[in-house]
């Protein structure tokens, strides 16, 4: 039974916002920092590099397409929720999970890896194309934990 005096009488979904509102702190994005200075796999590498291009030419002025039906079925498939959707903290965890996937023995879960990496990186252009939304509250900011990862491989590994 909850005994909290303040919290006896808060809805589950104020609740819920607060716990989101937790998890989706800026200061988390440090996180995204050390995940990319310790251990990245060459295909992160690689795809960040590809970002990194991609970005000092054109800024995702450009809009970006959406991710496909196959595309979100690969991340249901993980359970993974679309970047839109996605807290800070869960998408250092997903960073993290994915740069295990990438040095596994497995060659399917491998290759998945790097094709969910891809996923976020496409979502990632379609988001920051869009400034509006970027811009205001109406989506979680677990695309910063991507870019600042990113952007971090490329200054650790040139």
């Amino acid at each position: 039974m909850n005994t909290d005096f303040e919290d006896m009488f808060k809805s589950e979904n104020t609740l819920k916002k607060e716990q989101i509102n937790k998890e989706d702190l800026l200061s988390d994005l440090e996180v995204s920092i050390l995940l990319a200075k310790s251990g990245v796999p060459f295909s992160h590498r690689r795809i960040a590099s590809k970002y990194k291009v991609l970005r000092s030419i054109c800024s995702f002025q450009i809009v970006q397409p959406r991710i496909t039906m196959t595309e979100k079925a690969l991340l249901s498939k993980y359970s993974m929720e679309p970047l839109e959707n996605t807290t800070i903290t869960s998408a250092n965890k997903e960073i993290l999970s994915l740069k295990q996937w990438a040095i596994s023995s497995e060659d399917i879960l491998r290759d998945e890896s790097v094709k969910i990496m891809e996923i976020r990186v496409k979502e990632l252009k379609f988001i920051l194309s869009n400034n509006y939304t970027a811009a205001s509250d109406e989506l979680l900011k677990g695309y910063k934990a991507i870019e600042t990862y990113l952007k971090s491989i490329t200054k650790y590994y040139n």
